[in-house]
């Protein structure tokens, strides 16, 4: 069994990549999801797409939810008997610690895919706000993909690439519009000296049921105010909503607000937040609107 860990901040296009990339693949594949919060809700955007996978919902695989991810991957070996497992931890795992459970797993070697916003990567990077948590996502990473150039000029490009290379220089850049390669994924190392940066990225999460057939210009007002933190430093927000207009996925990083029209009926109209000082009454009031 081919083995992939596919890792990134919040928002840089993790699940993007996976249903680019497992769509329309012959080879047996199950991806094992990782989101940072009780209502699950990459699972369900991954099935609408009629790609297999499997939820560990509410807390982060590389500590909390170790062993958990373990049993997981154990279990899925034995129900589903994969040609290639693809792993899609947190926004705020570190890949050091998944790649040691995989280790204790026993599933042999894993392939990591480390994939950075164009845009944000060097600001967040110099911040300090990520650093350790960038660090091991670039050191343990085979491949890097500088996601969103359509979104980034030349200049913020180049510092990325300047900087990750800097910090590892074995990985193979890409540059990528909307998380797509087009080569094949390289074999997984025989042996990979695991670095971790010994700091985990700590945030407060909120999950909340939100109303069925919600107004669709409610749900907007909502991400609007969200992303003008109104409801505190909010530094990722997701959502799937039957909406009067119909399903809708909607999603907020570092304040940029993206809307789609999702592929099917959604089973349970919910949102998930994650930042800090977050209001957990005025969301809660919010969805009941």
């Amino acid at each position: 069994m081919k083995t992939t860990v596919v890792c990134g901040l919040l928002g840089s296009g993790k699940t993007t990549f996976i249903r680019n990339f497992v769509t329309g693949r012959t080879e047996k594949t199950v991806v094992l999801v990782n989101d940072f919060g009780k209502a699950g809700i990459d699972g369900e955007i991954f099935s609408a797409r009629g790609i297999a996978s499997v939820e560990l919902p509410s807390g982060c695989v590389c500590c909390t939810l170790k062993f958990d991810l373990i049993t997981t991957i154990q279990r899925i070996v034995k129900q589903f008997s994969p040609e290639h497992l693809l792993i899609e931890p947190s926004g705020v795992a570190s890949p050091s610690g998944v790649l040691e459970a995989l280790e204790i797993a026993g599933t042999g070697s894993a392939s990591v895919i480390g994939i950075v916003d164009a845009a944000e990567f060097t600001e967040l990077y110099e911040s300090g706000m990520y650093g350790s948590f960038f660090e091991d996502q670039i050191v343990n990473s085979d491949v890097i993909l500088v996601n969103k150039t359509d979104l980034a000029d030349e200049p913020a490009i180049a510092a990325a690439e300047r900087l990750i290379g800097s910090v590892n220089p074995l990985a193979v850049l890409l540059r990528a519009v909307n998380a797509t390669i087009s080569i094949p994924l390289p074999e997984a190392p025989r042996h990979r000296d695991i670095h971790s940066s010994g700091r985990h990225l700590r945030f407060e999460t909120v999950s909340v049921n939100l109303l069925n057939r919600m107004e669709l210009a409610l749900v907007q007002a909502l991400f609007d105010d969200l992303s003008k933190g109104k409801f505190g430093r909010v530094v990722r927000a997701k959502a799937l909503v039957n909406t009067s207009g119909g399903p809708y996925r909607f999603d907020s990083t570092f304040g940029t607000v993206d809307m789609a029209r999702f592929e099917k009926t959604i089973e349970e109209s919910r949102l998930v937040v994650i930042g800090e000082g977050l209001d957990v009454d005025a969301l809660k009031q919010a969805g009941e609107r």
